[in-house]
């Protein structure tokens, strides 16, 4: 896997968040249809002309709730954006956190996923770095995200 370590400061994101299950992988398969959503209704649209942070293109967000409420998560599709905020979106605060920002090459969303479980089965076991407290995010950079060969990202904070 390629990726690099970066340190950012608390930086936000402006978007629209649901709750799902990660039992028996609903995850997996209603994250999907929430994107195909924010693609038809025009969501995506106004993230992009909305994005104005270093991190440029749409971000998919993942706050584990599970401390708080067993096999739960919610999943934020948003953009970096500093100011104030639009009507219709929220805004979460991402904290100051390393972050391990893994590459990834390929169509989605089975680029994504497949990235997601080779982090997870390969790299952390492997790697001197434990998973901190904080958001995941998945980067998607402009560009046809079915195409093979579609650049996106993982960031993971890291201790």
């Amino acid at each position: 896997m390629i990726y690099k370590i970066i340190e950012r400061e608390h930086f936000q994101v402006v978007g629209i968040k649901r709750e799902f299950s990660c039992v028996n992988g609903e995850n997996l398969r209603e994250i999907p249809k929430m994107w195909d959503d924010v693609h038809a209704d025009g969501t995506n649209d106004l993230l992009v002309e909305l994005n104005n942070g270093e991190i440029k293109g749409v971000v998919g967000v993942c706050v584990d709730k599970r401390s708080q409420q067993p096999e739960l998560m919610d999943y934020w599709i948003a953009a970096e954006y500093e100011g104030p905020q639009p009507e219709g979106l929220e805004i979460l605060d991402i904290p100051a956190a390393k972050w391990g920002v893994f590459e990834i090459h390929g169509a989605m969303p089975d680029s994504m996923q497949n990235a997601w479980k080779q982090i997870f089965s390969e790299w952390f076991p492997s790697s001197h770095f434990e998973h901190a407290a904080g958001p995941e995010l998945e980067v998607y950079s402009p560009g046809d995200p079915w195409s093979p060969d579609y650049y996106s990202e993982i960031w993971i904070p890291l201790k």
